[in-house]
Order: C-alpha cells, then sequence, then structure tokens
C-alpha cells in the first residue's frame, strides 16, 4: 500500500516515487505536480492521465529527448547491464535478455535501420509481448513516415508509463 496518496505529497516526495516513469525524464513528473493534483490522480490511471498530457505539452526538443532517453531494445546498453530496473524487467518479461545469436543479430539490424532512417531509437511498450510480435512491429513501422513514427513513439512512451504506475501503485 502506498505511504501517501500522490495528492497529498510534496513535490520532492512525489518526483522521488513517480519521476521514473518516464525513462530519465523526472521532469515530467515535477510538472504533473505543478499542474496540481486531486483525488482522480489518486489511481494508477488518474495519475497516467496526468502525466501524459504532462509529457503532451513538452516542446518538440523535449519530445525528442524524451524519446532519446530510452534504450534500443536488446541493445548495446541491455547487454552491458545499463538499463534502469523498469526497462530491465520489461525487456526480460518479452524475453529480449535471452535471445539466441541470430535473434540478437536481427534486433541489432532493426535497431540500426530504425535509427537511421528515423534518427531516434524504436520505441515499444514490450512488457507482456513476445520477440516475433516485437520484431513484426520492427519491420512494419519501418515503413511510417517520420511524424508518424514520432507519435507512434510518444504514444508507446505513455502505455510504457501507464504499465509502471500499476506497477508502483501495486507494491508501495
Amino acid at each position: 500500500m502506498m505511504h501517501a496518496k500522490p495528492s497529498a505529497m510534496t513535490p520532492m516526495q512525489f518526483v522521488a516515487v513517480f519521476g521514473g516513469v518516464y525513462e530519465h525524464t523526472p521532469e515530467i513528473a515535477a510538472a504533473t505536480h505543478r499542474a496540481g493534483l486531486t483525488t482522480l490522480e489518486d489511481s494508477a490511471q488518474g495519475l497516467a492521465a496526468a502525466m501524459a498530457k504532462a509529457a503532451a505539452g513538452l516542446d518538440k526538443a523535449a519530445k525528442l529527448a524524451l524519446i532519446e532517453a530510452h534504450p534500443d531494445l536488446a541493445g548495446r546498453l541491455a547487454m552491458a547491464g545499463g538499463l534502469t530496473q523498469a526497462s530491465k524487467g520489461e525487456q526480460g518479461s518479452a524475453g529480449l535478455d535471452q535471445l539466441t545469436g541470430e535473434e540478437h543479430a536481427a534486433f541489432t539490424a532493426l535497431n540500426q535501420a530504425y535509427r537511421t532512417r528515423f534518427g531516434f531509437p524504436f520505441i515499444m511498450a514490450v512488457k507482456g509481448r513476445g520477440k516475433a510480435e516485437i520484431l513484426a512491429a520492427f519491420q512494419a513501422r519501418l515503413l511510417h513516415g517520420r511524424d508518424e513514427e514520432l507519435a507512434t513513439a510518444l504514444a508507446e512512451i505513455d502505455v510504457i508509463a501507464r504499465l509502471r504506475l500499476r506497477a508502483i501503485f501495486e507494491t508501495l
């Protein structure tokens, strides 16, 4: 059980608990708190909506920085053990921490092709998804335009945040 409801937290407490929901971007939690919290934000669903609104309010450069804050799926950072705990758990739940050599080569090639085409990492909420589903999404999204992929990446980041918030509400 959470010790304090989000609407009753100080800014410092709120950022300490929720600052990692958006990968390496605690500013979103701070902006959410500054916008004002009511009892509607005392649930994972309500807080997810408020935080998504704060993320949507970022300027274009900050949105791109948010996308860039995410690691490549099964990329070098994952192989070096440098993922955040949340990212490590999410990628692990999809089996991305147990790839065959052939699968790792496919992810590496797709990550590189995606970054070359769009200039930012492929973002997908992978928790509970399988490797084949992720690879298929990679291939399909490589056919999209850049604006569509920017919008898709930001929408996927909101899904990731919503899943992380559910986990936080379940454990605190």
